[in-house]
Protein backbone atom coordinates (compact mmCIF):
# COMPACT_ATOMS: atom_id res chain seq x y z
CA UNK A 1 0.00 0.00 0.00
CA UNK A 2 3.18 2.45 0.85
CA UNK A 3 4.67 2.10 -2.52
CA UNK A 4 1.01 3.08 -4.50
CA UNK A 5 0.74 5.98 -2.15
CA UNK A 6 4.41 6.97 -3.35
CA UNK A 7 3.83 6.75 -6.51
CA UNK A 8 0.66 8.98 -6.66
CA UNK A 9 2.62 11.54 -4.10
CA UNK A 10 5.49 11.36 -6.35
CA UNK A 11 3.73 11.35 -9.76
CA UNK A 12 0.73 14.00 -9.56
CA UNK A 13 0.14 12.78 -13.22
CA UNK A 14 -1.54 10.00 -12.26
CA UNK A 15 -4.13 11.90 -10.31
CA UNK A 16 -5.34 13.80 -13.71
CA UNK A 17 -5.61 10.07 -15.48
CA UNK A 18 -6.45 7.22 -12.97
CA UNK A 19 -9.94 6.66 -11.86
CA UNK A 20 -9.78 7.89 -8.13
CA UNK A 21 -11.75 9.30 -5.33
CA UNK A 22 -12.10 12.30 -4.12
CA UNK A 23 -10.87 11.68 -0.69
CA UNK A 24 -8.19 9.82 -1.73
CA UNK A 25 -6.76 13.28 -4.05
CA UNK A 26 -7.66 15.49 -1.38
CA UNK A 27 -5.45 13.13 0.80
CA UNK A 28 -2.46 12.85 -1.54
CA UNK A 29 -2.61 16.88 -2.10
CA UNK A 30 -1.55 17.03 1.70
CA UNK A 31 1.78 16.28 0.70
CA UNK A 32 2.91 18.93 -1.79
CA UNK A 33 5.62 20.72 0.76
CA UNK A 34 8.69 19.49 1.96
CA UNK A 35 7.62 18.76 5.50
CA UNK A 36 4.53 17.35 4.48
CA UNK A 37 6.91 14.41 2.64
CA UNK A 38 9.07 14.27 4.94
CA UNK A 39 6.86 13.04 7.69
CA UNK A 40 4.95 10.73 5.21
CA UNK A 41 7.92 9.27 4.42
CA UNK A 42 9.40 9.42 7.91
CA UNK A 43 5.87 7.57 9.01
CA UNK A 44 6.21 4.64 6.29
CA UNK A 45 9.72 4.14 7.51
CA UNK A 46 8.90 3.92 10.87
CA UNK A 47 6.39 1.20 9.64
CA UNK A 48 9.07 -0.24 7.70
CA UNK A 49 10.75 -0.75 10.68
CA UNK A 50 8.36 -1.99 12.98
CA UNK A 51 7.71 -4.79 10.57
CA UNK A 52 11.16 -5.68 11.29
CA UNK A 53 11.10 -6.03 14.94
CA UNK A 54 9.73 -10.03 14.82
CA UNK A 55 12.54 -10.73 12.40
CA UNK A 56 14.84 -9.02 9.67
CA UNK A 57 13.73 -9.12 6.05
CA UNK A 58 14.76 -8.01 2.96
CA UNK A 59 12.86 -5.30 3.98
CA UNK A 60 15.61 -3.32 6.18
CA UNK A 61 16.17 -1.86 2.30
CA UNK A 62 12.82 -0.31 2.27
CA UNK A 63 13.04 1.26 5.47
CA UNK A 64 16.72 2.79 5.32
CA UNK A 65 15.76 3.80 1.97
CA UNK A 66 12.20 5.54 3.27
CA UNK A 67 13.91 7.19 5.96
CA UNK A 68 16.78 8.98 3.82
CA UNK A 69 14.31 10.40 1.92
CA UNK A 70 12.51 11.70 4.57
CA UNK A 71 15.63 12.87 5.83
CA UNK A 72 16.60 14.86 2.82
CA UNK A 73 12.97 16.18 2.60
CA UNK A 74 13.26 17.91 6.30
CA UNK A 75 16.81 19.05 5.79
CA UNK A 76 15.24 20.88 2.24
CA UNK A 77 12.01 22.26 4.33
CA UNK A 78 14.99 23.78 7.17
CA UNK A 79 17.17 25.34 4.50
CA UNK A 80 13.77 26.80 2.96
CA UNK A 81 14.38 25.06 -0.13
CA UNK A 82 11.04 25.38 -2.14
CA UNK A 83 9.77 22.40 -3.61
CA UNK A 84 10.14 21.91 -7.04
CA UNK A 85 7.63 19.51 -9.33
CA UNK A 86 8.28 18.57 -12.97
CA UNK A 87 6.68 19.15 -16.07
CA UNK A 88 7.69 15.70 -17.09
CA UNK A 89 5.88 13.88 -13.81
CA UNK A 90 2.57 15.87 -13.83
CA UNK A 91 3.59 18.92 -11.71
CA UNK A 92 2.44 22.62 -12.72
CA UNK A 93 1.34 22.54 -16.43
CA UNK A 94 0.55 19.66 -17.26
CA UNK A 95 -3.30 20.05 -17.48
CA UNK A 96 -2.67 22.42 -20.34
CA UNK A 97 -0.69 19.96 -21.92
CA UNK A 98 -3.11 17.32 -21.67
CA UNK A 99 -5.94 19.26 -22.83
Amino acid sequence: ISGLVLIFIEIPLLLRICPTSGGFDAFIRRFETNYMRAAIYGVMSLIQWLSLIRYATSLIAAAVFLLIAAVCYALAGFKGQAFQSSKTLGGQGVAQMIV
